[in-house]
């Protein structure tokens, strides 16, 4: 069996961070396990509470999965302190590990910073290089680049700039734009478009975590990185469509359209998640 690990934070609610991540890998037949950085209480009208791990324990999280269960590859979420991403980037060049998606995350939907100033220096310093793939939306490859993005001019000039920066091949998503949902990846200093369907879904969370545990899990299965990108954008596409609508604000993806019903059975005389009585 293909495995894959999942670093990033806990989210209480189930719609984003290692729960989304853990969900999306298993959609794609992954093994999937995670070394949790932080424990959020949060739901989907907002995080009311964050509690750190120390880098000691992150470490030995790290060591026992790759000690033991050695992953195809690694999908790097939300880290805000610069104590944890030097032990993450220091585990993954001892461990030698494969195929790492980091996925930036920096500002919140509704614009606020999310990471501190000494912590953006360390990702980049110390992360961004040892990843194939880094996943920036518009406002975070604006933190990143210092670069106002309005256009798809904008979102090429600027994933040109950080991949000869960073030394990582990168893919700024266009999500956040009103109409498009055209994402633009530079691989090795060529520029490729994966245009999509803007859906109209306000139930948006965890769409980051999502694309990012998704392409990860297809480079786990061998596939380039380019039919890795273009496959997790059908998934999160369909994850969108399904249109869950869950909780009282911006609520999670069904991840596990694919299997029909959210991959919900049912006992015989019992409905199950469709409302079906299996025979």
């Amino acid at each position: 069996m293909y495995t894959a690990l999942t670093i990033a934070g806990s989210d209480s609610s189930g719609g984003a961070g290692i729960q989304a991540d853990i969900k999306t890998m298993t959609a794609h037949g992954i093994y999937a396990m995670s070394a949790v950085t932080a424990l959020t209480a949060q739901n989907t009208t907002g995080v009311f509470d964050i509690m750190e791990v120390t880098p000691l324990f992150l470490s030995k999280q790290l060591d026992c999965i790759f000690t033991d269960i050695f992953p195809n590859a690694v999908k790097i979420g939300m880290t805000a302190a610069p104590e944890l991403i030097k032990i993450i980037a220091g585990k993954l060049k001892e461990h030698r590990a494969v195929h790492i998606v980091v996925d930036p995350v920096m500002v919140s939907t509704s614009g606020s910073r999310l990471i501190s100033e000494e912590a953006v220096a360390t990702l980049t310093e110390k992360l961004l290089p040892l990843a194939e793939l880094i996943t920036p939306n518009i406002p975070e490859a604006e933190v990143l680049t210092g670069m106002r993005i309005v256009t798809a001019d904008d979102m090429e000039r600027a994933a040109k700039w950080m991949q000869e920066q960073f030394g990582c091949n990168v893919l700024v998503k266009g999500g956040h734009q009103t109409n498009t949902a055209n994402d633009v990846l530079c691989e090795n200093g060529i520029l490729s478009w994966f245009n999509g369907k803007h859906i109209d879904n306000p139930n948006t969370h965890g769409t980051g975590c999502t694309l990012s545990s998704a392409i990860a899990s297809n480079l786990a299965r061998g596939l380039s990185l380019t039919e890795s990108v273009r496959n997790a954008k059908t998934y999160l596409s369909g994850a969108l469509a399904a249109m869950l609508n869950l909780g009282a604000g911006a609520g999670p993806l069904n991840h596990m359209y694919r299997t029909g019903c959210a991959g919900i059975l049912a006992a015989p005389g019992e409905k199950n998640g469709c409302g079906q009585n299996p025979a």
